[in-house]
């Protein structure tokens, strides 16, 4: 079971291409000049089991890419790993928004570590106001990066993200 903020069925901001966002209800990290805060409460949102939600993103055929944002998914690690799980398995690329750096995730909870080897795609580091960049392809701020999670989990160290759907030139 996942708490979710919202769900957006059509996102073409949250990675490459038309993608199902799942916004996490629920986030440690408070970053000042959030553009979720109304996620930060880990009261609240809407309770909803993984299968259905992996039924809403398939209901779009436009739709082959999957992000979950938050909120911060790493504090529902066990619920988006099945969710994640299940999407890769019917194709689907599983990207996720976090404020933890992968480094500290690779030391986090075994449900944290399990969610980070599902992944295909991994944005991390808090968003931080004075880095703010309206520049920058699927981030925030300029210390967050974009990672390719097999390769990073491989490699046992953060590996950037070069292909060109997620540098935005297409």
């Amino acid at each position: 079971m996942l708490y979710l903020a919202g769900i957006t069925q059509d996102s073409i901001v949250d990675g490459p291409g038309i993608r199902t966002t799942f916004y996490a209800q629920g986030c440690p990290h408070h970053c000042k000049g959030c553009h979720n805060p109304e996620t930060w409460a880990f009261s609240g949102g809407t309770a909803m089991d993984e299968e259905t939600l992996a039924d809403i993103a398939l209901s779009n055929p436009l739709s082959r890419g999957v992000t979950f944002s938050g909120g911060e998914p790493f504090s529902q690690g066990a619920g988006f790993a099945r969710l994640a799980a299940i999407l890769k398995e019917k194709g689907f690329e599983v990207a996720s928004y976090t404020g933890y750096t992968f480094e500290q995730l690779l030391l986090g909870t075994p449900e944290q570590r399990r969610l980070l080897e599902t992944l295909d795609v991994l944005i991390d580091g808090p968003f931080l106001l004075e880095q703010r960049s309206l520049e920058l392809n699927f981030r925030g701020s300029r210390n967050q990066r974009v990672l390719n999670v097999p390769k990073s989990l491989a490699a046992g160290e953060p590996v950037e993200e070069t292909s060109d759907r997620w540098l935005g030139e297409y």
